[in-house]
């Protein structure tokens, strides 16, 4: 199951990563970064003087949200991205401690994650686990889903078997696409995304367009990239940001302990 989970965790920091290096040009020509696009709707605010981000540059808002979402100490993660090849969805909270809880899609296919302090726990759907099975005999993987297909399966967080968990649970790791930004981003326009203030910045790279939301109230935090693209558009949205991780167990019956097969 380790291929699952490594290009989810590889599509994720390349989408983070290609953001925070920039494009090397901007959305559109002219201007130094502090260009505003056209107003928001009325119910939000029209220009960036209407913001804390009035007197910064389009690379300065980055650099700010950068560093403030460096800084979290959990999120949720949850978006659609690709990694060439397929669409992984991600709906996962995570925190600095490795605790982790949601699912991720790739394909036809989910798995349910669970990682507590030092257990992980794994539920993949009959989907996921004929495709990661494939070219194997097919006596196999029908005795394999037969067995684990929508069952939680237990294994010690530092196993093999659970690393394409524990890999993936790592904030740390995650926000290193934020070290550095070498952003042109042009300043956008303030509006609101899903009932939070926020501020737009876009960069365009040949046919891809890239957009960062900014939240301007509280601390600066991302809170999400979208790549428009002529292929597969990206979205990556960051919330719940300081919030525990609902690391809560399944319930023993529904457990099939991997250490003990």
């Amino acid at each position: 199951m380790r291929r699952t989970t490594a290009l989810c965790l590889l599509a994720a920091t390349a989408l983070l990563a290609l953001t925070a290096c920039g494009s090397g040009k901007p959305e559109a020509a002219g201007g130094d970064g502090k260009d505003t696009a056209a107003p928001a709707s009325k119910s939000a605010p029209s220009t960036a003087e209407q913001t804390p981000f009035a007197d910064l540059s389009g690379q300065e808002i980055v650099d700010k949200a950068f560093k403030a979402t460096r800084s979290a100490t959990s999120l949720t993660l949850k978006g659609s991205i690709s990694d060439g090849k397929d669409t992984v969805r991600l709906d996962l909270a995570l925190d600095r401690e490795g605790h982790c809880a949601g699912s991720i899609g790739m394909g036809g296919g989910n798995v349910d994650v669970i990682r507590t302090d030092d257990t992980a726990y794994t539920k993949f759907d009959e989907a996921l686990l004929r495709s990661e099975s494939e070219g194997e005999p097919k006596s196999e993987t029908d005795s394999m889903v037969d067995m684990l297909a929508d069952r939680w399966m237990k294994a010690d967080a530092d196993s093999d078997d659970a690393k394409e968990v524990t890999e993936f649970c790592d904030l740390d790791e995650l926000l290193a696409g934020f070290e550095d930004s070498h952003s042109v981003a042009r300043k956008g326009k303030a509006t609101t995304l899903d009932g939070t203030p926020a501020f737009t910045l876009t960069e365009a790279d040949g046919k891809d367009r890239y957009t960062l939301y900014v939240a301007t109230e509280g601390k600066p935090y991302l809170l999400r990239i979208e790549k428009t693209t002529a292929k597969k558009p990206e979205t990556l949205s960051f919330t719940d940001y300081g919030k525990p991780v609902p690391v809560t167990p399944p319930a023993d019956k529904d457990i099939v302990d991997l250490d003990k097969l």
